[in-house]
């Protein structure tokens, strides 16, 4: 479990790293993610070391929650006073995400479709 953890922690290192070294505006654990992601798919056979250590972290992913939760107590008031502000940025955020996803998605259904044959008299 240790060698895998330690693996995680060192990709979230290096997508860390590359993030401020590039001074790329993407969040450096995604990066790490991406690149683990990328070497999972050249060496299938690290999959079965890191899966049982990825798993037990999922399995108690809420607890990683509670920080956030104390942060919203700790500063309620704030939210309150930019609430209108922070329910549009929520509402708006949503619809272009959700739009987005429609038009990549009938994009790729265009790219996937077989052709279809036209039928002419």
């Amino acid at each position: 479990m240790i060698p895998a953890l330690a693996t995680l922690l060192v990709f979230q290192l290096i997508g860390e790293a590359l993030v401020r070294s590039l001074a790329v505006p993407v969040p450096g654990p995604v990066v790490g993610m991406a690149l683990l992601l990328v070497t999972l798919v050249l060496r299938p056979a690290w999959l079965g070391a890191i899966k049982p250590t990825a798993q037990t972290l999922l399995q108690h992913l809420s607890l990683l929650f509670v920080p956030a939760g104390v942060g919203v107590m700790l500063h309620l008031q704030r939210l309150g006073d930019e609430a209108l502000a922070i329910g549009v940025a929520l509402v708006l955020s949503t619809l272009v995400g959700l739009g987005s996803a429609a038009l990549t998605m009938a994009w790729l259904m265009k790219r996937v479709a077989p052709p279809t044959e036209q039928n002419t008299p």
